[in-house]
């Protein structure tokens, strides 16, 4: 059976990691994509509610341009977009790393999230870096996962976040199974005047810490390797929830 892949991500339909990531997945199956018209980084889990979405298909294939976010595209993609029902999940491959506490801001990472609450298995990808990028390690983790997957399905309410250190394929030191890390950002907010003299805010952080933690994600990508990160749905503090029992209210 042939194997249908959606892709999507958060840098938009027209990001050069979109494009390095479907023509890869191309090589294993049939590719959807569904992705944001434009760049929809940091929206987290946002799904658009309170206005309608507009889908754009672009050019001959199966490419979809949503004017919505990246949890808008996989839940429009996987409940009525598309006839047909993907066997996984590709998100990516984002330009700029996920790791850490990212991870709750990453639109990247929300895709792969809306997609395993809908049942299908997802992958988020991203590549650690700016500027001149090296797509080919990524492209390459991400078909060697989708293949691993495909052969033992992840289990329910799991996902995979995979960061790439931003080399080429032969300066990478191999693959590591991590855990997530945590890093700090400064609480950077600059208020300034408009041309018509009213108050507007810009928020901007800068990583001013991180916290050293064995085999985390930020670990792994600072030594050379790829990091591969399973990620749980479920946030329950469980042994919290324990001590709870003796509380009087």
């Amino acid at each position: 059976m042939t194997m249908n892949i959606l892709v999507t991500n958060d840098d938009g339909v027209y990001s050069s990691g979109i494009r390095a990531l479907a023509g890869e997945m191309s090589k294993l199956g049939n590719v959807y994509i569904v992705a944001p018209a434009s760049e929809k980084s940091a929206t987290s889990h946002a799904l658009t509610l309170h206005r309608p979405l507009r889908v754009k298909k672009i050019g001959r294939g199966p490419v979809y341009a949503v004017n919505g976010t990246p949890t808008d595209c996989v839940h429009l993609a996987l409940n009525g977009l598309l006839k047909i029902r993907p066997q996984v999940v590709v998100s990516g491959i984002n330009i700029g790393p996920n790791l850490a506490d990212d991870i709750t801001y990453s639109g990247t990472v929300a895709a792969a999230i809306e997609s395993t609450l809908q049942g299908v298995p997802a992958i988020a990808v991203s590549v650690v870096g700016k500027g001149k990028v090296y797509f080919r390690a990524s492209e390459e983790i991400a078909s060697r996962l989708v293949i691993r997957i495909m052969k033992q399905a992840l289990p329910p309410n799991i996902l995979l976040n995979v960061n790439v250190p931003n080399l080429p394929g032969n300066r990478i030191r191999g693959y590591r199974f991590t855990r997530q890390g945590k890093r700090k950002y400064g609480d950077s907010v600059v208020e300034k005047l408009d041309p018509r003299g009213e108050k507007y805010y810009w928020i901007g952080g800068y990583l001013i810490r991180e916290t050293p933690i064995a085999n985390s994600d930020i670990q792994a990508v600072d030594e050379g390797y790829i990091s591969i990160t399973p990620i749980q749905l479920d946030f329950t503090a469980y042994a919290f929830l324990k001590g709870m029992s003796g509380w009087r209210l």
